[in-house]
């Protein structure tokens, strides 16, 4: 009898037995180490979310309406906005637009930084960059982080704020090229440069720039704010008054008369690309 016609033998089914009952296990095991890896993310998003939501104050929502201090391009690509003459404190605000905290953040204090930069107490520096390393966050990150890079100055918290407003929920597709240039346009940028600076990417090389600056900087997860260099604690990331009480305890502010902020440039971000990974806890 050929071997195409031949019946499995006793040994041969029990053979199939055993790989069948193999793959079973190691389907399984899988799926348990998918959900653990889920189980652990979704804690994590819990401990940011409780941190940011344990004070009894209202969220604040970007509620002020006030003037705001002027906003200027630094040569490393950052975003000053302080008064003239403020060179300190200094808050660093670390975040990626893509991020939940982070813009869960922005929604509690936002407003306070803008308030304390209007008032001349502090000198907020906004510095995005790209935390995801996986996609859709991954490309949603860095198209966001490009085209604020993009933004002139003039109108780079209103577009900031825009962003966050307009976050895709995590696991979507979004922040498309398309809608990144028509919300400029509603702001009232009407440059074409900044539109092909949107769709071609022209401001990655500054995204770069700015993730490896985070890693030198000792920054792991978002949203992390430092005054003076120095990482500010979660009760300030939750609570207008705790970040006001930081602030003041960091010293300085008060415009001086007559000069000028220091360290910016009406331009657009300095040059230079690097890569880094860095775990999200968002």
């Amino acid at each position: 009898m050929s071997e195409q016609g031949r019946e499995p033998s006793a040994r041969d089914r029990l053979a199939e037995d055993r790989a069948r009952a193999a793959a079973r296990v190691r389907r399984r095991r899988a799926l348990l180490v998918v959900l653990g890896a889920l189980a652990v993310a979704a804690v994590a998003v819990v401990v940011v979310v409780v941190a940011l939501s344990r004070s009894g104050e209202e969220p604040l929502r970007n509620s002020y309406k006030g003037a705001l201090a002027p906003a200027t391009r630094q040569q490393d690509g950052s975003v000053a906005m302080a008064q003239p003459g403020v060179a300190s404190p200094v808050l660093d605000v670390w975040e990626d637009f893509q991020c939940p905290a982070c813009k869960a953040m922005e929604e509690r204090v936002g407003a306070t930084m803008k308030e304390l930069a209007a008032q001349g107490k502090v000198k907020v520096v906004y510095r995005p960059f790209q935390l995801f390393q996986q996609d859709p966050l991954m490309s949603n990150s860095r198209r966001a982080a490009n085209a604020a890079a993009c933004m002139p100055a003039g109108h780079w918290v209103a577009y900031h704020d825009k962003l966050y407003a307009e976050q895709p929920p995590e696991g979507d597709t979004g922040f498309s090229t398309r809608d990144l240039v028509a919300w400029g346009e509603r702001l009232g940028v009407a440059d074409p440069s900044f539109a092909d600076c949107v769709r071609g990417d022209q401001q990655i090389k500054t995204v770069n720039q700015a993730s490896a600056q985070a890693g030198r900087a000792g920054v792991d997860a978002t949203p992390y704010l430092a005054l003076n260099g120095k990482k500010v604690g979660n009760d300030a990331l939750a609570s207008p008054s705790e970040l006001r009480k930081a602030v003041a305890e960091a010293g300085g502010g008060a415009p001086v008369p007559g000069s000028t902020q220091s360290s910016g440039t009406a331009g657009g971000a300095g040059a230079g690309a690097a890569k880094m990974t860095i775990s999200s806890r968002s």
